[in-house]
């Protein structure tokens, strides 16, 4: 079986959106999450081209730099 591993949170809940199935969501000893996805199709490098040009990816920066300016006060 052909696996797809990221640790990015967003695109994690971007693949689950269009359908992709997670298969373990874990965190390592330094506490970085592991999120890993059937890829038998092979299109899962596809769709984390298609997080990065979207606008959830746009999205997903505005409420990272809103957490930064909240947190940073």
């Amino acid at each position: 079986m052909k696996e797809y591993q990221t640790s990015d949170l967003s695109l994690a809940a971007f693949l689950m959106l269009r359908g992709r199935v997670l298969l373990k969501a874990d965190k390592d000893k330094s506490g970085k999450f592991i999120f890993l996805f059937d890829n038998a199709d092979g299109e899962c490098k596809k769709l984390s081209l298609a997080f990065l040009n979207s606008e959830f990816s746009e999205y997903d920066n505005h409420v990272r730099n809103l957490k930064k300016i909240i947190y940073s006060t």
